[in-house]
């Protein structure tokens, strides 16, 4: 048997001094895909270590986006702690930081300081609004930006009052993109380039996933307005309620529109010049949800999906999360991972999303207790001429 090949980002050091989501999501990832991260953390604790659920005097929510790391409590207004992060960062190839711009300035850990000594660090900064405009020094939080950006103005009922998405997408969009952007950067390095910085605001990459919302915007002038969980240009695509509940489907082209009539023994709509085009469908879309539910109505949703499947109409229960890591896609892709946390309580974690080689990315389900590794660092870097 070959020995599996190292994973991508083996042998790649990162110092992490960030709380809550945003920042420690992206150094989950990275860790996941094997650099060494070291989260610095005030002496006591990112804050989201209280969050509950807490099993065994540890809280799952902080599990979830900080596996795989080393902790290290520091007081980094303390001279001595400073210089130890300081220490600490050159030795690193990576800095990810996700305090308010000018914060790590003024602790005397910029890039400012850092830049001259070690220009081949990279150097990511995640903040709300970014480092540079008049809202720089604004801070914000996944609910403030959703409902800057526009993201609210879109997700709920028509009519209804603002919603934000279920998801804190704010926070872990600007993680994936602080992530991808790391690893280019590092390319950049590794190709005898410099390091150097990388700003990353939540409000510009939450804009930026709303590619579809601003580019109709763009083209129309008009804002996108909500539309509960049906689609401004295709239908039938949206949740539509059966006898004992709801279920989606999504017939996106007019191949699983004539699929979705021969289901619903509706052969006549297929001809129905109201329901034409996709764009005609989308514009006749409640006429078609109130013809289509009075079908549902008489039969329960998992029939209904039985057949949309046999027809090859995309489609879907409306799932809670434990049917959803119950699923057994979910475990022939290896996402539900058992763990167990620092006090003894045994726990699951989703693993790594992305399969490479064609196998599950083997994540280090392991957890760190808050300061840790914090004796080893300090005895390992005072020794050190």
């Amino acid at each position: 048997m070959h020995a599996a090949p190292p994973l991508p980002l083996a042998g790649v050091k990162v110092v992490e001094f960030c709380q809550v989501a945003a920042g420690p999501f992206c150094g989950m990832l990275l860790a996941d895909y094997g650099a060494e991260v070291v989260k610095v953390e005030p002496r006591d604790g990112d804050a989201m270590r209280q969050w509950p659920p807490v099993n065994g005097g540890y809280s799952e929510n902080f599990a979830s986006v900080n596996r795989g790391k080393k902790s290290v409590a520091l007081d980094l207004k303390s001279p001595a702690d400073r210089d130890l992060a300081r220490a600490l960062a050159l030795e690193a190839d990576v800095l990810v930081e996700n305090n308010r711009p000018g914060v790590m300035a003024r602790l005397g850990l910029g890039w400012d300081w850092f830049g001259p000594r070690k220009p081949s660090l990279v150097y990511c900064a995640i903040s709300a609004f970014g480092q540079v405009g008049p809202r720089s020094a604004e801070g914000g939080f996944d609910l403030t930006i959703q409902a800057a950006t526009g993201v609210m103005s879109v997700t709920g009922e028509e009519g209804g009052a603002p919603v934000k998405c279920g998801v804190p997408i704010s926070d872990f969009t600007a993680g994936l993109y602080a992530a991808f952007s790391i690893a280019a950067m590092l390319r950049r390095v590794q190709a005898g380039g410099p390091g150097g910085t990388i700003d990353v605001p939540m409000f510009a990459t939450t804009l930026a996933v709303a590619a579809l919302q601003a580019s109709e915007y763009f083209g129309t002038g008009a804002n996108p307005r909500r539309l509960g969980s049906a689609h401004p240009r295709n239908a039938p695509y949206q949740a539509y309620r059966a006898a004992d509940g709801y279920f989606a489907i999504a017939a996106g082209n007019d191949r699983l529109w004539q699929a979705v009539c021969e289901v619903v023994a509706a052969p006549d709509w297929a001809r129905d010049p109201r329901f034409a085009s996709t764009t005609l469908r989308a514009a006749n879309q409640g006429a078609l949800k109130e013809m289509l539910e009075a079908r549902f109505a008489g039969e329960p949703a998992a029939a209904w999906l039985a057949r949309f499947r046999a027809a090859g109409v995309p489609c879907a229960p409306i799932n809670g999360y434990a049917e959803a890591l119950a699923d057994p896609q979910a475990a022939a892709l290896g996402l539900v991972v058992p763990a167990t946390l620092p006090g003894g309580h045994a726990t699951r974690t989703v693993g790594c999303p992305v399969r490479l080689d064609g196998e599950a990315v083997a994540v280090d389900a392991r957890f760190p207790v808050l300061g840790e590794h914090t004796a080893a660092l300090r005895a390992r870097l005072e020794e050190k001429p």
